[in-house]
């Protein structure tokens, strides 16, 4: 009778937790993943918390918030330090908790904006995140050097975490329809960007760098060869003979981002940049669906492309390989 009696108390209770677990999950399901960022020495920290964080925020971005950061700084960059205490008051201002270390902040989050404008700490700043299994997006340079980016890959690969790198430029409208093929096939593309230098870094990781996101965005990976016919442009050609160029500190169609096609369809100007919003939504969507919008392969041939840009200065002109600067880079590792 005993045991009848028990079983039938089991038989409850367990009625009762699956009728109360549903209301537990779906409570979890509404909260918003919690975001925090590394590194408040740029604007960018402040427009994607301000986007983020909007109260009348939809879609993706209504799930996501920025609750904590790590504020970091390079002292021997002058826009860095001289930003990181303005921009860490003002994310202060608007509730979010400023930690006193990269592993109390984790302690604190779900998933980790890497912002620190300095490209070279980037890799030991995101090893913590790795370690600790937290999607990660690591804003423009992906690191100091193309070898401390093939190891910040690798290391998220082996540990299985989700994790993308990508100026904002490649998610402006036109460059993806371009790429989409609204133009045809495209036989050549000019594109061009601010290209200030900055001297801890290669010469167009600091800035260049949006440029040439948008050149491969319209292109895509294939980029055989490399040549520094000046200081601020670079000429790519692509393994089927197409050629790509970028071209750096000049205004071109009165735009200071922007790009230009020849191609199968149409020939000419094709767009500029349109802000913040389509990365910040990429991001979003990336940390709710863990799926990668830009594959590291073609992330890494980016920076093998400026690293190249700079090999080839060295040499004066010569063409350099871009299978050439990868094997370099791996072997530095």
């Amino acid at each position: 009778m005993k045991s009848l009696q028990c079983r039938v108390i089991s038989g409850l209770l367990c009625l009762l937790l699956l009728a109360v677990a549903p209301a537990g999950f779906a409570a979890e399901a509404d909260t918003p993943i919690r975001v925090g960022i590394i590194g408040l020495d740029t604007s960018h920290v402040i427009a994607f918390t301000k986007i983020m964080n909007d109260p009348n925020a939809e879609g993706n971005l209504a799930d996501v918030r920025v609750v904590a950061a790590f504020p970091g700084g390079s002292p021997d960059i002058p826009s860095s330090w001289d930003r990181v205490g303005k921009y860490t008051e003002q994310l202060r201002s608007q509730g979010v908790e400023i930690c006193d270390s990269i592993p109390a902040m984790l302690e604190k989050v779900d998933a980790v904006l890497l912002e620190s404008l300095d490209g070279r700490p980037h890799l030991e700043q995101a090893k913590p995140v790795i370690a600790a299994g937290k999607p990660l997006f690591i804003d423009k340079p992906l690191a100091g050097t193309l070898a401390d980016g093939i190891e910040i890959f690798r290391l998220a690969e082996e540990k299985g975490v989700p994790c993308f790198s990508s100026s904002s430029l490649r998610f402006s409208p036109a460059f993806l329809q371009a790429r989409a093929g609204e133009f045809g096939k495209i036989q050549e593309c000019t594109a061009w960007s601010p290209m200030s230098i900055e001297p801890h870094h290669p010469d167009l990781f600091w800035y260049g760098i949006h440029g040439v996101e948008i050149l491969f965005t319209v292109m895509g990976p294939g980029c055989k060869e490399v040549v520094r016919e000046s200081e601020n442009k670079v000429v790519g050609v692509w393994e089927d003979g197409r050629k790509g160029a970028f071209v750096g500190g000049e205004k071109l169609h009165d735009k200071s981002y922007g790009a230009a096609v020849e191609a199968e369809k149409k020939s000419g100007y094709i767009g500029t940049y349109e802000g913040y919003g389509g990365l910040v939504r990429e991001i979003a969507a990336f940390l709710k669906t863990g799926k990668i919008p830009v594959a590291h392969d073609e992330t890494l041939e980016i920076y093998a492309f400026m690293e190249a840009a700079d090999e080839s200065k060295r040499q004066e002109g010569k063409p350099v390989a871009i299978e050439a600067v990868m094997k370099a880079a791996a072997a530095a590792r």
